[in-house]
């Protein structure tokens, strides 16, 4: 859902909001992607892992890594990015408290969940 979303929002609207909020949902995704994978773990542990994935895509940007390997195949553009920005920053640590906030206060817990029996 998360996924589709952050699409969505970029394919349906060219409004300056767009780039920030698919950031914000690119952030969330890999929270919960963090979350998923490492169940076990405190979810600040899952929020701190999250925002250094989303710095360390953001940073990859400045070498234009990313950028040549966008081109040789489009979907990493998706994943990678292709320039660095610092707003992207923002939005990526926008989007782990985001994440953080609604698992602590809804999520049904992914570490209390894998400890249970």
């Amino acid at each position: 859902m998360t996924i589709a979303l952050g699409l969505g929002i970029r394919a349906l609207s060219t409004a300056a909001w767009t780039g920030p909020a698919g950031d914000t949902l690119y952030a969330v995704l890999i929270y919960l992607l963090v979350a998923i994978l490492l169940p076990a773990r405190p979810r600040v542990l899952a929020a701190g892992l999250a925002l250094t994935v989303c710095l360390a895509v953001e940073l990859l940007q400045l070498t234009g890594l990313s950028a040549e390997l966008g081109a040789l195949w489009a979907p990493l553009r998706l994943v990678l990015g292709t320039t660095f920005g610092f707003a992207d920053l923002v939005a990526y640590a926008g989007g782990v408290a985001l994440a953080y906030a609604a698992d602590r206060l809804f999520g049904v817990g992914f570490s209390r969940a894998a400890r249970t029996p």
